[in-house]
């Protein structure tokens, strides 16, 4: 064939494809027509979820069951990604809230996410995330909840423990690239900022490089960047995609301790999905710590169930010293017959117990 003969075919093939995408829009459109009359029927108020995460897990699993290449299976889903993104922007205003400002790994796993149709709002602080979900400010919010070198995000844990009236509806998982950005010389630098969570993800590349750097922690790795943009012999740990939004200097790249460092974030919005069959569950539960074994007790009901625990955490209560609440994570759905029963037994041995969520086993 060609090039002339190629080129018509292509544009052939591209009109067959946009018809093929509106029609498929308008197929969405229909689905969310269909879901408000359910809820009218029921006598429910408000707007149906339009992000499904159930429903996306089972398109990206058949796309990628259809593929017969050239394409990769990765690209055919980022091409998936956004075709639902444009769909869910039709139906309803859609907003998410992250940790910003713009640039950050939250804003990245974001639009990872949800794509780059719909409307993201930064917000400062991780509780002003869960804040604004909440309130219903945005659709849904998107926070880190643990990396894969530095454990846990404790600013997440800790507004958990004071129980928003928020849900976790999915969980995304990003790998996480840490530079150091900034204006000067690596010899000249006096002080580094970043986030908490980044500084020990790099903290042997600052001991060899950097050890006589002041280390200032800040709210976000684009905050870092943003001040490292604006003040004399400062440099910042954070992506290579804050060093062209702020203007700063790659010096150095992949800084992190181990190679497959990797950020998970959770989904928040005003309920969580329906069972998929491969799902889990995070839990926030108590115990009377002046009985002996009270917490050994609670986890193996969950060995009775074989429901297999899949992270375990502990913040301090805030109502009392040396008092904690513990945060597990399961393997299935709080609607699950087994998890159901395992939940209603676990609460002889808690104090207090709230299922935070349960969200689909993200793979990909």
């Amino acid at each position: 064939m060609d090039l002339d003969a190629a080129r018509g075919k292509i544009s052939e093939v591209d009109r067959k494809l946009v018809e093929l995408l509106n029609e498929r829009a308008r197929l969405s459109l229909s689905v969310g027509a269909a879901k408000r009359q359910s809820l009218k029927e029921q006598g429910a108020s408000g707007e149906p979820e339009v992000y499904v995460p159930a429903q996306e897990k089972r398109v990206f699993e058949k796309v990628r069951g259809l593929n017969q290449g050239p394409l990769s299976a990765d690209s055919v889903c980022a091409i998936y990604r956004e075709i639902m993104s444009a769909s869910i922007s039709l139906q309803s205003d859609v907003s998410v809230g992250y940790l910003g400002p713009p640039g950050t790994f939250s804003h990245q796993a974001a639009i990872k996410r949800f794509g780059d149709s719909l409307a993201y709002v930064p917000y400062p602080k991780i509780e002003d995330v869960i804040a604004a979900t909440e309130k219903e400010e945005i659709t849904y919010g998107l926070v880190p909840i643990e990396n894969s070198t530095f454990g846990a995000v404790v600013q997440t844990l800790d507004v958990f423990v004071n129980q928003p009236r928020v849900r976790i509806r999915a969980e995304v998982y990003l790998p996480v690239t840490q530079s150091l950005l900034s204006r000067y010389q690596l010899s000249a630098i006096r002080k580094v900022y970043s986030h908490p969570q980044a500084f020990g993800q790099s903290r042997q590349w600052l001991d060899q490089n950097l050890p006589n750097a002041s280390r200032i922690d800040v709210a976000s790795t684009a905050k870092a960047a943003e001040l490292a943009a604006a003040e004399n012999y400062t440099a910042a740990i954070s992506s290579e995609v804050c060093a062209s939004i702020y203007n700063l200097d790659v010096l150095a790249k992949d800084i992190t301790s181990t190679k497959d460092n990797t950020t998970r974030f959770f989904v928040l919005g005003q309920s969580s999905d329906t069972p998929t069959g491969d799902d889990k569950s995070l839990l926030m539960f108590t115990v009377d710590h002046r009985q002996p074994g009270a917490l050994c007790s609670a986890l193996d009901v969950f060995a009775k169930y074989k429901i297999n625990q899949t992270a375990i955490n502990s913040r301090p209560s805030l109502q009392r010293q040396w008092h904690y609440m513990f945060f597990v994570e399961i393997a299935g759905h709080e609607l699950d017959e087994c998890v159901a029963r395992a939940l209603t037994e676990i609460k002889e041995y808690c104090l207090d117990l709230v299922v935070l969520g349960s969200y689909p086993r993200q793979a990909y």
